[in-house]
């Protein structure tokens, strides 16, 4: 038997996250989970008899969907039974019971999108995002409907990509001295990150049925960390009179590993923000305990010229419409909801200053324009100074903390690198 170590950060056994691998040696790709510096071949280890008492009384196979190239099939079951896979899991690594044919150490996989996404939609709920953006996109103010319900537009399945991959500098139309000047067509000059965290849907919702928000967390199998990578001028271009479209569309970083539902739960906490006007009865957290919000930090790393430096901070926690209020209001038209559905939280923004008094928790490049805010090193004068020049590698990673202080379980890196233009 090999022991892992079951508390080496971010892979904590209080983690377990899900994710898809392939190897050298084996080359289709299959279910795991990652426990330190190793996988647990899901499929190996189901084989090997370990989940036989669950499986017993079920007409499902565990070796069967853990041998699958996607999670879907495991993430549509109930959430109960999700829970005792899990809990099992957890119970043989701290009891030696996981056999060593079964560990892959990470450093020899490769991973792989965890699930089969058939929708991506993106939501644009946080307040100080919104305040920071104001005046050239949008309007000056922000508008009362953003307060009544989450916004949130459709998105690309083709273009999400796991960690680490590569990202072109796409070309496209901008405007080439200010809104509403002469169109021209070449790459962006005005490359953007966005930090944003993403759930998957677990069990469907049918076509023409809401999802009342107390269920909600049975409906998500877990989070990844999602850069939603923009191209500022060429979004101005296209914000009238549709909204984003090629300026969102040409790639969505994830980060590897599914965070599930269960790791998070005593993570949950309030909402940062109390929300004015109160949310419509379907919006409303149901029950007196205020624990809708999950706190997990956040933070935006840079790589240009073979140094590393940290660009910002944030906190999901911040957000103004949460997750759940984001999945219900998603649901609630009967559009209907399926297993890999990618829901984005948009980008998480925060007020927070550093030492200097500078605004510190600015989760985009553009927010850092609009505020005047100098977050980039001086750049080449090739692109826009304060954007993103190719070659440069952005990282964005999320942790939750135990009461010390002390990091319990992490996401792992979400990693783009920037191409110059094809």
């Amino acid at each position: 038997m090999i022991s892992p170590a079951l508390d080496e950060l971010p892979y904590t056994v209080q983690n377990l996250p899900y994710g898809v691998i392939s190897t050298s040696s084996e080359t289709k790709p299959r279910c795991a989970v990652a426990i330190g510096q190793h996988a647990v071949d899901l499929a190996k280890y189901s084989k090997n008899g370990n989940l036989f008492d669950i499986e017993s009384g079920h007409n499902f196979m565990f070796q069967q969907m853990f041998s699958e190239p996607a999670l879907n099939t495991f993430a549509a079951l109930p959430w109960a039974t999700r829970r005792a896979v899990r809990e099992k899991i957890q119970d043989d690594l701290k009891n030696g019971k996981v056999p060593a044919s079964c560990l892959i150490e990470l450093k020899d996989v490769t991973n792989h999108l965890p699930m089969k996404m058939t929708g991506f939609s993106d939501f644009y709920t946080s307040l100080e995002h919104c305040q920071n953006c104001s005046g050239e996109m949008t309007s000056a103010s922000i508008a009362s409907n953003w307060f009544a319900a989450p916004s949130v537009y459709n998105s690309r399945v083709s273009s999400v990509l796991p960690t680490p991959h590569d990202i072109a500098r796409p070309k496209n139309v901008s405007f080439s001295a200010g809104i509403d000047s002469q169109p021209q067509y070449g790459p962006t000059r005005k490359l953007d990150f966005e930090l944003e965290m993403g759930f998957f849907v677990s069990q469907p919702v049918a076509y023409g049925e809401a999802m009342p928000i107390k269920d909600a967390r049975e409906h998500i199998f877990g989070f990844v960390m999602l850069n939603d990578w923009s191209a500022r001028d060429h979004q101005l271009f296209e914000m009238r009179p549709l909204g984003p479209f090629h300026s969102k569309g040409f790639g969505t970083s994830l980060s590897n590993w599914v965070v599930p539902m269960e790791a998070l739960e005593p993570y949950s906490c309030p909402p940062n923000t109390k929300q004015d006007p109160p949310p419509f009865e379907h919006l409303s957290w149901p029950g007196a305990k205020d624990d809708d919000a999950l706190d997990i930090k956040l933070r935006i790393k840079l790589i240009r010229d073979g140094k590393e430096s940290v660009l910002g901070t944030s906190n999901l926690k911040y957000l103004y419409w949460t997750p759940y209020q984001q999945l219900t209001h998603h649901a609630a038209s009967g559009c209907g909801m399926q297993t890999g559905d990618l829901i984005g939280t948009g980008t998480i923004s925060g007020s927070g200053k550093n030492e200097k008094g500078e605004k510190a928790e600015l989760g985009c490049l553009y927010e850092a324009e609009r505020t005047k805010t100098k977050v980039l090193p001086d750049s080449s004068g090739k692109y826009e100074d304060g954007y993103l020049e190719d070659g440069d590698e952005i990282i964005l990673e999320g942790w939750c903390e135990d009461g010390k202080g002390g990091v319990a379980l992490g996401f792992g890196e979400c990693r783009g690198r920037i191409l110059p233009p094809r």
